[in-house]
This record gives structure tokens, C-alpha cells and sequence, in this order.
């Protein structure tokens, strides 16, 4: 007699004819070329724009890599695991009158990029295919030049130095030795044992398994700490080698703060969670004094902070005072207290105790230094409401606390936007300021779409005035502030769109009231450019406001009923006001990259995309109506394109990627709205992400019927619809293993329903090679065009 299993199999297709392609204009638009990203010196004058390829290579994305507590390290070079590397520089000034491509050694692959506070040098990382090397140019020469080679650039990579010549960095130590082999034979069994502490955490991949990954951990993790000039002169090592995972130099250069990993190691946490210290270090690399200590972090309540100390940083505006934050309510969310957290103090310099600097009601998230290093702005944020909350603090005592920020993290409406930032003399940050007044960029979104803006807000009053605000007909977002002075309005780059004009830089100075382009890219994707898109809003049937971007094919003819794909991603509100926001514009130039699903446009189809799916209730229990409040949304998506007359309601798909990909599922199972779906790396069957998933706070323990109901798994005998499910083989993504795809497969087809099982080989959860996405393509056009494109002659 035939297993189950078995059964699943015999009526399984399999098929090894390699990658497959999408028709030729698909593409033809994936490696369509990318624009460069730019990256503005702090003093404004010069900007780097840093060149990408549009798409790695298989055999990039197959590197090997040594998967640990939660890393995945090439164990080649000592890094971090990566596909993608930037490949040019080109240097610019801001007046116009230099253009000049940074030469580069013949096959470079560029690492990361930052710009000294001194504004006139930057350093560059190079990754080859066994070493990490620090390179370093002065704009004034022109010559880079490599100033260390071996770097280890696991957990941190390299700093610029108080004095802005030197830079800090970790390298692999001299007497270190190769990696440690594998055993030919166990040592003996991997054991673990709970203490009986509640212990809850959610899932994760490329955990230890056993001492020798503990051993390869260590050995990878061995650093020294070092310093160089930029010009490669005054290497020096500092203190001893050790596992080192962080280090930042105190802003008068004379101490370090350094954090060290330490046993023992867990099987089942990541390396957040490891035993660690972190030290103070005179200027040679000497113990000082120890800030804190920890085990194993174990026993952190769901959606809670450890007890210890946390966010240990420098403060901006002192030699060599360390602040952090320490929890006043035993890390727990849901015990009840009248402060959440304690901000606290310490002057290293010093030998005493460190000093309460404020408590904050909820918890908090950061701090942001002033000019004045008597003012400092706490952030915070209540998890019961969502709520964000922003407070200014006179530490001298003169003026009580006045909050800046109090609104719905949903709130999109209601943001005030960000503060700008910009280096003091020793490179710490803080509110880039001009007289009484500091700056704040937002995304300006409003029920007519999104309109950034440029505000200045008084110190003194509080109040904020509107420099500048995007005109309509485009999408203009400022990305760096060039300089301000009290006497004028300050210059700011920008990057300006609209439906038919590519992203491009401009520089804007509103006190000669003049904008000049800096970048003249064209349009790297022209074949596309028929296509329309269309911010629109409707209603679901309990009267809560919705919206999505229609997007309608190139050369579309009004009254053509389409085939129509809805993508979406389901999100959690505490309010029906703020779930009804709109958010984007419709007057940005549209491009179509990776696997997007936008990529259906070719093909003839009209797309919903990121349909709004609001979950709105308390956050404890907003889960309870998740298949309905989804169903009511998808219904009311499908509605809205019917009667508009750009939909037939007999060929509409539905797809969604991670949590889109769970929606995508469910409402198959539940609801007969659709002709077919796609589901990209999910999680299917939430017993297998017992501690809580997405917002969902409870564990399977205390709802288990709420995780039973909404596991796509446990309903797949009511998949009637075909599925393509599709998911990388090596997916990192806490809670979305690639075995959810496996076992939903298995259920649907052992149940006589339609499905289809892609795994990319080597990809993690999004999808990274060139082979990757065109197949990816390939699978979801031609299921597409058989289960939904061909579903009726007739529209309806």
C-alpha cells in the first residue's frame, strides 16, 4: 500500500531542463543598465556616484559560504556573504567644472564607500575573491591608493577617526591559521538543555550545530583591531586580538569602545542573543573598565528588550561620555509601569558610577544630539497603540522636556519628516542646524499622493515653516542638504522624476532661486514607456478607504477589459483613519527591475499593485479577522477594476511575496475571487513559527485555533485554484524556510489540487542571480497566461 507521501509523488511532474527564459522584451528590460547611486561629501562640494551592475551571475549568487548563528560568511574572504558589488566611481563637483573616473585596479569589486568629515578624502573597500583590502584617495591628488589588505570585515566594517585622516578597521590576525576542519568522525552527540526558563524565539536559519561550528565562529570572528592614515603611513595595532564585533574611537580619540564575543554559544539563538563584554580601552588598546556583561540572552519576553544595558554609544559633544539605555520594566511589554526605560550616563575619563540622564514612559528606540550639547532628542515608541513619540530634552535644566513628535506610526499624514543631520569637527553627528532653526525632510504623502518637502523648525518657538515643497506633476525628493547659513536658505540636492522624465540629480539654491541638473540620465527602459500608471482609491464593504497604482500596458485602449494581477502585502493598523492613507505617487517614472511583478505589463495584463490589505484591530487580537478583513480587500480591489472597465472579473490572478505570499494562499483557500495565484517564499504553516510571526504577538500555545486557521497548510484540501509556489533554496528569512513551499506543495497536490513547486537553486529570500529572476519571470508569465490569461473569452 502507497504512502501518502508516496501518492504525492506519482502524480508529481519533475522537470531538469535547466533555466528557462521569458519572452525576449522581458529581457531585454532586465538588464536594462541601472542609474548610479550618489553619495554628497558632508562638506557639499564633491559627490561620488558609485556604478552597479544590473544583476550578479549564478556562479556569484553559488560563492560558498559557511552558514553561522545566524551569519552566512564567505569564508574566502572573511566577510559577510554577498551577491552584488558596485564596480565604478566617478567623482564630481557640485560647481560643475570636474568629472573624473576613479581609476581602479582591472576586475575590482567595490565593498563599501564613506566619506572622511574633512570632506575632501574618501575610502573604498575592494572585495577580490580571497582578501578584503581598505583603499583610500585624496580629491585633491586624485591617486587612490590601498592603505591595508586582510581585512576582517565580519560584524563591522571600517571607520573614519576623530581627526578625519585616519581611519580604524579590524584585520585577520597574523598568528590566526587557517579555518579548522570538519572531524572525519563525531566527537560525540550536540546537546541541549532548557533551565526552565520561559526561553520563546522565532525561528532562524544557519544556526550552530555543533563544536565545530561553534570553532569555525570563533575563528572567523578573530580580528585586531588597527589605525592607518589615509595615505598608508602610521599603521599601528591596537590592544589585543579577540572576537571582536564592534569598536567605535570616543570623540576625542583617546579611548575605545569594543565589543567582544564570548562563550558559551547557543544551537537555537543567533548571535545577538551570545554571551558578550563590552570594554572601554585606553588610546594603546588597555582595559579600562568593563560596561557590561552578559550571558546567553535566553529568556527576552516576545517583542521585549534584554535587562542589560542596550544602544552603548558616544555622545556627541563631549571628549568621552558613553550613553546608554537600560530597561526599568524587566525587559517585559506587557508588565505595567510608569517608565519603560532609563537613559544613563558615564564620563570614562572618570572612576565613578554612571548618572540617570531621563526615564521615557515607553520604549525607547534612540537619541539625537544638538549642537548644544545640552539638548538631545529621545525617541520612543508604545507597541500597544503604535504610537511614536519624540521628546526635546535641556539636560542643563533650564526648559522642561517639550515633545516634538506624537502620532500614529501609520500616520503618514501627520510626519513632520526627518531631522538632518551633519558631522561636528571629530565626525559625531548631529541636527545639522543654522542659527535657531534645523531642518526636517519628508515624504509630504496626502489624499492626493505624495508631495516631499524641505521644512526649517525654530528652537526657540517650535514652529515650523514650508522652505520648499515638491510642485505637482512630479515627484522631486530631497536627498542631502549641500549647506545653510542663517543669513539664506540652504542648498539641497534633489532627485526629480516625473511619469516621462527619468530619476536625475539637480541641486536647488532657493535664495538665488535657482535649480541645476547635475546628472543627465536617460531612459534606460523606452520600451516601456507607454505603459500608465494611476493612483486610485476605493472602498471596502465595511467603509474603510483603500488604494492602489493601476498600471495599464502600452498602447492600452480605454474600455479593453484587461486580465488583471492584484500583488499586495498585508499590513497591521490600530485604526481604520490611518489604514485608509494613501501612500506613493502616481508621477514617478516607472522602471521594472528583478523579478517584479510589474513585468506582466508586457504580456497584456493590468496590475493592481501593492493593493492596500489593512488589518486593522488591537494588535493583540487583530489576527482574529485576518481571512476576513484580507477577503473584503481582494473583493474590493477586483470591484474597483471591473467597474472602471479595465478588468474582466473571470481572468484576475493574485501574488504576493513572504507575508504577500501567505495572503496570496489564503485567499485561494478561502475565497473563489481568483482564477489563479503566486506564492513567493511564504510561510504556510504558522505551527512552524510557534513564538509569533509577522505582528501576531500571541504563541501558538495561547491561539492555537488562530494559528490553525491561518495556515494555508492546514486548508490546502480547499485550494482549488492553481498555485505556482516558488522559493529559494537557501532562504534566511526568519520563519519562511524553503520547507513551507515543500509541504503546502505535498498537501495541495496530495489533495488532487493544481500547483507548481519552483526552488532557485543557491537564492536566499528574494532573488538575486540573472538565471534567478529570468526564470522566475518565465514561471510566473507562462502560469499567468495559462490559468488566468486563458481562463474566458468573454469579459465580463
Amino acid at each position: 500500500m502507497l504512502t501518502s507521501v508516496a501518492a504525492v509523488f506519482l502524480c508529481a511532474v519533475f522537470s531538469s531542463d535547466g533555466y528557462r527564459s521569458p519572452p525576449s522584451e522581458v529581457v531585454e528590460l532586465v538588464d536594462a543598465p541601472l542609474t548610479p547611486s550618489a553619495q554628497p561629501s558632508p562638506g557639499g562640494r564633491w559627490m561620488l556616484l558609485v556604478e552597479r551592475p544590473s544583476l550578479p551571475s549564478i556562479q556569484d549568487v553559488a560563492r560558498p559560504w559557511v552558514g553561522l548563528a545566524g551569519l552566512r560568511v564567505d569564508p574566502r574572504t572573511n566577510a559577510s556573504h554577498r551577491t552584488s558589488f558596485e564596480t565604478g566611481l566617478v567623482l564630481r563637483d557640485l560647481a560643475g567644472t570636474t568629472q573624473r573616473r576613479v581609476p581602479l585596479p582591472e576586475g575590482a569589486r567595490i565593498g563599501s564607500t564613506s566619506w572622511s568629515h574633512k570632506d575632501h578624502l574618501f575610502a573604498f573597500t575592494l572585495v577580490w575573491q580571497d582578501d578584503v583590502e581598505l583603499w583610500c584617495c585624496d580629491v585633491r591628488e586624485f591617486v587612490p591608493r590601498r592603505v591595508a589588505k586582510g581585512l576582517n570585515t565580519l560584524f563591522a566594517g571600517f571607520q573614519w577617526m576623530p581627526d578625519g585622516t585616519s581611519l580604524a578597521f579590524k584585520r585577520i590576525p597574523d598568528e590566526r591559521g587557517g579555518a579548522p576542519s570538519r572531524p572525519l568522525a563525531p566527537a560525540g552527540p550536540s546537546i541541549q538543555e532548557s533551565s526552565g526558563r520561559r526561553s520563546p524565539v522565532r525561528t532562524y536559519q544557519d544556526l550552530l550545530r555543533d563544536e565545530h561550528d561553534s570553532a569555525l565562529l570563533e575563528h572567523f570572528a578573530q580580528a585586531q583591531l588597527a589605525t592607518v592614515r589615509w595615505d598608508g603611513k602610521e599603521a599601528r595595532d591596537i590592544g589585543a586580538s579577540g572576537a571582536l564585533t564592534s569598536f567605535r574611537s570616543s570623540p576625542d580619540g583617546q579611548w575605545w569602545l569594543v565589543t567582544t564575543l564570548e562563550r558559551p554559544y547557543s544551537y537555537v539563538m543567533t548571535l545577538e542573543r551570545f554571551p558578550a563584554r563590552t570594554d572601554v580601552w585606553d588610546a594603546r588598546g588597555a582595559l579600562v573598565r568593563t560596561i557590561e556583561r552578559h550571558g546567553l540572552l535566553d529568556a527576552i519576553p516576545i517583542d521585549g528588550v534584554p535587562t542589560v544595558p542596550r544602544s552603548i554609544a558616544w555622545r556627541a559633544g563631549h571628549p568621552a561620555r558613553l550613553v546608554w539605555v537600560e530597561a526599568l520594566d524587566g525587559g517585559d511589554p506587557n508588565v505595567k509601569v510608569a517608565h519603560r526605560d532609563r537613559w544613563l550616563e558615564l564620563d570614562v575619563r572618570a572612576k565613578g558610577e554612571p548618572q540617570e540622564l531621563f526615564k521615557v514612559e515607553h520604549r525607547a528606540r534612540d537619541l539625537t544630539w544638538f549642537r548644544d550639547p545640552a539638548l538631545v532628542l529621545s525617541s520612543e515608541f508604545d507597541r500597544d497603540r503604535k504610537w511614536l513619540r519624540s521628546t526635546l530634552h535641556d539636560l542643563s535644566g533650564n526648559a522642561q522636556p517639550v515633545v516634538l513628535e506624537d502620532r500614529n506610526q501609520n500616520d503618514r499624514y501627520g510626519n513632520p519628516g526627518l531631522l538632518q543631520e551633519e558631522p561636528l569637527s571629530d565626525g559625531m553627528h548631529v541636527v545639522r542646524q543654522s542659527g535657531e532653526w534645523v531642518y526636517r525632510v519628508g515624504g509630504g504623502e496626502s489624499p492626493e499622493g505624495a508631495r516631499p518637502f524641505l521644512d526649517r523648525q525654530s528652537l526657540a518657538t517650535r514652529a515650523s515653516e514650508r522652505l520648499w515643497r515638491c510642485e505637482s506633476g512630479c515627484y522631486e525628493l530631497p536627498s542631502a542638504i549641500v549647506d545653510t547659513d542663517a543669513a539664506r536658505s540652504p542648498r539641497f540636492l534633489t532627485r526629480r522624476e516625473s511619469a516621462s522624465e527619468p530619476s536625475n540629480l539637480w541641486l536647488r539654491d532657493l535664495a538665488a532661486g535657482t535649480e541645476v541638473a547635475l546628472t543627465q540620465y536617460r531612459d534606460p527602459q523606452p520600451s516601456i514607456r507607454g505603459i500608465t500608471r494611476e493612483l486610485v482609491r476605493y472602498q471596502r464593504a465595511d467603509g474603510v478607504q483603500l488604494s492602489a497604482t493601476l498600471y495599464l500596458p502600452a498602447g492600452y485602449r480605454p474600455g479593453t477589459r484587461l486580465p488583471l494581477v492584484v500583488w499586495a502585502y498585508p499590513l497591521e493598523y490600530t485604526d481604520a483613519s490611518t489604514a485608509g492613507q494613501v501612500g506613493g505617487s502616481q508621477h514617478r517614472f516607472t522602471t521594472i527591475r528583478g523579478s517584479s511583478h510589474l513585468f506582466f505589463l508586457t504580456q497584456g495584463y493590468a496590475v493592481m499593485d501593492d493593493a492596500t490589505m489593512p488589518i486593522i484591530g488591537d494588535p493583540r487580537t487583530a489576527n482574529d479577522t485576518f481571512l476576513e478583513q484580507i477577503a473584503a480587500a481582494a473583493k474590493a480591489a477586483i470591484d474597483f477594476a471591473v467597474e472602471r472597465g479595465v478588468a474582466d472579473r473571470e481572468r484576475v490572478g493574485v501574488g504576493g511575496h513572504s507575508y504577500g505570499a501567505f495572503m496570496t494562499a489564503n485567499l485561494l483557500a478561502h475565497t473563489d475571487l481568483f482564477k489563479a495565484g503566486c506564492a513567493r517564499s511564504g510561510a504556510y504553516n504558522r505551527t512552524l513559527t510557534p513564538f509569533g510571526f509577522q505582528s501576531e504577538r500571541r504563541t501558538l500555545w495561547e491561539a492555537p485555533a488562530i494559528y490553525s486557521a491561518l495556515s494555508p497548510f492546514h486548508s490546502a484540501h480547499k485550494i482549488n485554484e492553481p498555485l505556482l509556489l516558488i522559493h529559494g533554496e537557501k532562504d534566511a528569512n526568519p520563519g519562511t524556510f524553503p520547507i513551507q513551499s515543500e509541504r503546502l506543495y505535498q498537501a495541495i497536490a496530495g489533495n488532487g489540487g493544481r500547483a507548481r513547486w519552483v526552488v532557485l537553486p543557491e537564492e536566499d529570500h528574494g532573488y538575486a542571480a540573472r538565471e534567478s529572476v529570468l526564470h522566475t519571470l518565465a514561471e510566473m508569465i507562462d502560469w499567468f497566461d495559462q490559468h488566468v490569461k486563458g481562463a474566458s473569452d468573454g469579459a465580463r
